[in-house]
């Protein structure tokens, strides 16, 4: 049994939203799909880091999810920027149960354990601001990294977020402070696409392993986490 990541699938299934017009996004749901079902087994599980669909509400979110489902291993889902569908827990899960999408589960105020670890992250927060409502906003995703983080009952905890907590050109302190005190060694995190990947830090800093696992960065394959 092992662990995979990936961030930004974008589908769009039951929306008029594809991303094959952006460069290097030809095919990008077969090719998904080809590259998951040839590493993952039903064993495995795969961390999904947000922006997982285009749809607005759960009638639109239902065939990507499908898709997602008819994928082999368990799934992990966090929030993305884009992910507009997204709910609270108790409508979430009453969603996948009622329509037997027995593979997805949702990391919010949570965490799992898996191969010996534990997948803990929320969404984060990427942008500076002096502004009360963007303060509120990285408040709030701090509080939920961090009782993601204490829920968790691994001694190795791994952290997955949908914005990247550092790039080149930006740090979000607040998120960095919180990943160090809590003595978090590996983040992997999405949002990042084509050109903006330059800005992504993939190396150690401070004793933390970053790296972006968007999709296109990825080829469109799952990357292994954990043997």
């Amino acid at each position: 049994m092992s662990l995979y990541a990936i961030a930004d699938t974008h589908l769009s299934f039951g929306t008029d939203k594809p991303m094959d017009s952006f460069p290097g996004w030809n095919d990008y749901v077969s090719r998904i799909e080809q590259n998951w079902n040839r590493l993952v087994t039903d064993n495995d599980t795969v961390v999904i880091a947000g922006d997982i669909s285009w749809a607005m509400n759960f009638d639109e979110l239902k065939a990507d999810f499908e898709f997602i489902n008819s994928l082999k291993g368990e799934k992990i889902i966090l929030k993305g920027n884009h992910d507009y569908w997204w709910n609270t827990l108790s409508k979430m899960n009453s969603f996948v149960e009622q329509n037997n999408f027995n593979t997805i589960r949702f990391l919010f105020n949570n965490s799992y354990d898996v191969e010996g670890v534990s997948v803990c992250g929320s969404r984060g927060w990427f942008f500076e601001s002096e502004e009360a409502h963007d303060e509120k906003i990285l408040n709030r995703e701090v509080n939920r990294i961090k009782r993601s983080i204490e829920s968790a009952n691994n001694e190795e905890k791994i952290v997955f977020l949908h914005y990247p907590p550092i790039t080149t050109a930006s740090s979000c302190d607040e998120i960095i402070s919180l990943l160090n005190e809590k003595g978090i060694k590996k983040c992997f995190y999405g949002h990042l696409h084509g050109d903006a990947a330059k800005y992504a830090l993939n190396e150690n800093i401070n004793g933390i392993d970053f790296e972006l696992i968007s999709c296109d960065k990825l080829k469109f394959t799952p990357k292994l986490i954990k043997k």
